[in-house]
């Protein structure tokens, strides 16, 4: 007899070119509009279908991740279940790759390749309405993830946008060793004091390249950055960091943080600052990588 077909999947790293946070709302989450991208790197996740729910976890960043129920890949895959009877479930295994808390949505990115390759096993389209409403009820970010595309995510992360063709932009991603839970970062955010202009979805799809691109997310900001830095104060050593590296066009926090990116006019400025950081800082984790992309 043969051994089951194994399938697998990318989960790449979901970077926030932008974050605003518009307002906090009565039941304690935020409305939110942000610009993502995914980075040409991430973590793996492959699947044997066949048997019961089984996950195993390896990789640079296994322990902090945990492979118990509380992982998103399982939660992900339960929640699939309960909309779908019948549904052929079977054993997991994660290279994580990515650091935790990082963010990078690497949760959600698992469980959104999970949600993929439940959905490949059992012939699901991959535009089928449990696969959507699977991922809302396993976290916030995990449907940008489903179709790791280019987007405008608003609300609490449920409204998207279609996908933009953005230009690829070489970047670097650098985390400092820190993990930074989102609900505290969330808790320290403040309004802006004066309002600042969101995303023309014109003007995003009529971008003639990257520099085009780079100048409308300057225009933009993290406006969780504050509330980070004031948690860990060592984010802002990473922006400084970044920004005197030679090509650095921005440097800004994805996410909730500790993980900031720089971007550079080119890979192999991208490539050469890595090294160099590296270098300089060798128990951060340090990344060359492409955001972007159609």
């Amino acid at each position: 007899m043969s051994a089951p077909v194994r399938l697998a999947d990318q989960a790449p790293a979901k970077v926030n070119l932008t974050l605003r946070v518009l307002a906090r709302r009565q039941d304690g989450y935020h409305e939110l509009e942000s610009l993502v991208v995914f980075a040409d790197f991430g973590d793996h996740l492959s699947f044997a279908p066949g048997g019961d729910l089984a996950l195993t976890v390896r990789g640079p960043s296994a322990a902090a991740a945990g492979g118990g129920d509380d992982n998103l890949v399982h939660k992900a895959a339960r929640a699939l279940a309960a909309r779908c009877a019948g549904l052929m479930l079977g054993g997991f295994d994660l290279e994580k790759r990515l650091p935790v808390a990082a963010g990078l949505g690497g949760g959600s990115s698992d469980a959104a390749a999970a949600l993929r390759l439940l959905a490949e096993a059992n012939a699901i389209a991959p535009d089928h309405p449990d696969l959507y409403a699977a991922a809302h009820s396993t976290g916030a970010d995990v449907p940008v993830c489903l179709d790791p595309r280019p987007r405008i995510m608003r609300g609490i992360g449920e409204k998207l946008s279609g996908p933009f063709p953005l230009p690829p932009l070489p970047a670097v991603l650098v985390n400092p060793g820190v993990a930074l839970p989102t609900r505290a970062v969330f808790a320290g955010w403040k309004p802006l004091p004066a309002a600042m202009a969101l995303i023309d979805e014109a003007l995003l799809a009529g971008l003639r390249g990257p520099r085009d691109l780079v100048q409308l997310v300057a225009e933009q900001a993290n406006d969780l950055e504050p509330a980070a830095i004031a948690l860990q104060p060592s984010i802002a050593d990473v922006l400084a960091a970044l920004r005197a590296l030679p090509g650095c066009t921005l440097a800004r926090m994805s996410g909730s943080g500790a993980t900031c990116f720089g971007l550079f006019g080119k890979l192999d400025e991208a490539v050469a600052a890595e090294q160099a950081l590296s270098a300089q800082q060798p128990t951060w984790w340090v990344k060359a990588t492409i955001f972007g992309g159609s």
